[in-house]
């Protein structure tokens, strides 16, 4: 007897298995990548050989003026929607885990989240591919952002709350990598134990170094709160200049970026490890 396509869907997806687990892995890859490019762009800049600090719409840029770069972004935009809609199926299906409830509701909040920083991203690429995407930095678009909410009532408890938020993330992902938390959701025996053994090297350094950038972005988030300065706000490539602007600049660009480069690998491991049912 032929099943249902909605209850073959449920199923794909309480198992991780079929569509669901293609969408769930090969936005991982996506991840992966564009982390990746950023991350070498930064090495660059840190050598003095070119490159640039920069954000993933701005890595997305450089690649669209690669030979066959706009292939590669087509192809980019549609791992990273992979990437949205797995995210989003998993903020409406999966289970609840039993626990409390305010932790059930911040743990699908976050998954949404990420959706949406996700759909944004495939809309830049999509953007950039017939040349109609902007220039502009991300900075510019923090400054604009962070400029309009403070014009709002309550304006600044709202900026301060984002910016406390995203040192938060930081220091989770700073907590994930020091504990290997992220190693929970790989699945046993997939991998050699020398294999795993540099995927949670790899994972480390990656975890730490987005620990470092999402932290400064939220410092100088709350600094654009607490001194009704929106030119304070900073994005992911603001980050990096901070870095590189800093005493020993090119040495901790150079560290921070080549952990963004490790949590690009790190991606790949988690696309081929981790366990995406929804069970």
């Amino acid at each position: 007897m032929v099943s249902h396509p909605i209850e073959r869907t449920r199923r794909d997806a309480a198992a991780g298995s079929g569509w669901y687990a293609v969408v769930a892995r090969t936005g991982l890859v996506a991840k992966g990548i564009s982390y990746g490019i950023v991350g070498v762009l930064a090495i660059k800049l840190a050598l003095g050989d070119g490159g640039k600090a920069t954000s993933r719409p701005g890595a997305l840029h450089t690649l669209a003026r690669e030979p066959g770069g706009k292939v590669l972004l087509v192809l980019l935009a549609l791992g990273l929607a992979c990437y949205a809609l797995w995210r989003f199926v998993q903020t409406f299906a999966e289970q609840n885990g039993g626990g409390n409830m305010l932790k059930e509701v911040a743990r699908r909040l976050a998954y949404f989240g990420r959706g949406l920083v996700y759909a944004a991203l495939t809309v830049s690429a999509v953007k950039i591919v017939p040349g109609s995407g902007g220039g502009q930095s991300q900075n510019e678009k923090e400054h604009k952002t962070t400029a309009v909410v403070l014009s709002w009532p309550a304006g600044t408890w709202i900026v301060g709350i984002a910016g406390a938020v995203l040192i938060g993330v930081g220091l989770w992902n700073g907590y994930r990598g020091l504990t290997h938390k992220f190693e929970r959701r790989w699945r046993g025996g997939e991998m050699s134990g020398g294999a795993r053994t540099w995927g949670r090297r790899v994972g480390v350094a990656g975890h730490l170094a987005r620990a470092v950038v999402f932290t400064l972005i939220g410092v100088f988030v709350v600094k654009a709160a607490v001194d009704y300065n929106p030119t304070d706000a900073i994005g992911l490539d603001g980050a990096l200049q901070k870095l590189a602007h800093a005493s020993y600049g090119p040495f901790l660009l150079g560290i921070t970026a080549a952990g963004l480069v490790a949590y690009g690998v790190f991606c790949f491991v988690d696309a081929g490890l981790r366990d995406v049912s929804m069970s």
